[in-house]
């Protein structure tokens, strides 16, 4: 008997049953990913989740949506945080955080625990960014405009994601991440992932003073659109501040969330909208960690 022989309720029930097979959810990840374009030390794993054709959630969030403070069902987002950690193969939970746009960096030694059941409240430490030495411990940024930003030590021993919205950056979160690596900084290469881009960025007074006021350098980053606003391109920031901190290899920057329809975008889709997820490990034996 095909699907199409049962009634609408008992044909969902049966494909509910029977799709998270692990070759539907490598299929389903795998159309909703996108790998980084750096030279990835060795070892080390990374993928960024896009605004996918496959997701348990409805409505604005129906795109594989990850974020669990986006205001969607926390049962649909763990159904697609747990087909995501099954489909990619990821060697353990996500280390998922409560991001705050703001400078803490999680050091993380094990790794997490999956959710004792699906639909609870996620336990998730108050961070905007987390570096580990641990092989298998997978570190995890959500992000629908702000920039998810991943840095790793060229022999593989150490990884990094930061959550670099234009307060973390301006408050230094960036540079607090490349501190807490413990690696040399030009023993660092970075990755910046799919954010808001340049042209699609327009920003007010308070944003561009919280730039130029500290660094008059930072003025190349902005273009003026009308009075009091500016288009800020907050890849270059980053970059900036990235080098700045001794950090020479950077790449990526190169994708903008509002115009790109795979990707979401806070500014575009407004509050209601998903999260996509930026994620970063150490493979089983890599680097000398």
């Amino acid at each position: 008997m095909s699907t199409g022989d049962l009634p609408g309720d008992a044909a969902r029930a049966l494909i509910a049953g029977t799709r998270r097979t692990d070759m539907w959810r490598a299929t389903r990840v795998a159309e909703s990913s996108l790998a980084p374009d750096w030279p990835a030390p060795p070892g080390i794993r990374a993928l960024t989740t896009l605004r996918g054709p496959h997701g348990d959630s409805r409505g604005a969030y129906a795109h594989f949506n990850l974020g669990a403070r986006a205001g969607d069902d926390p049962a649909n987002v763990d159904n697609n945080r747990f087909d995501l950690v099954d489909g990619a193969a990821l060697p353990s939970w996500p280390y998922w955080l409560h991001q705050v746009h703001g400078t803490r960096v999680l050091r993380v030694d094990r790794p997490a625990h999956a959710p004792e059941r699906r639909g609870k409240a996620p336990d998730e430490p108050e961070a905007d960014a987390a570096v580990t030495t641990a092989a298998g411990v997978v570190l995890v940024i959500l992000s629908a405009d702000c920039l998810p930003v991943l840095i790793a030590a060229r022999d593989g021993s150490s990884v990094a994601a930061a959550h670099a919205g234009w307060r973390g950056l301006a408050a230094g979160v960036l540079e607090a991440t490349v501190a807490a690596v413990r690696t040399a900084p030009a023993e660092l290469v970075a990755w910046i992932g799919p954010g808001i881009g340049a042209d699609s960025y327009e920003v007010d007074a308070r944003v561009h003073a919280a730039f130029v006021d500290a660094d008059a350098d930072a003025a190349h980053a902005f273009r003026a659109t009308r009075p009091g606003h500016w288009l800020c391109d907050l890849p270059a920031l980053a970059r900036m501040r990235l080098q700045r901190a001794g950090v020479a290899a950077v790449h990526g920057g190169g994708y903008d969330t509002f115009r790109d329809a795979r990707f979401y975008s806070y500014r575009r889709d407004g509050a209601t909208g998903g999260r996509m997820a930026t994620l970063i490990w150490r493979g089983m034996g890599a680097g000398s960690g």
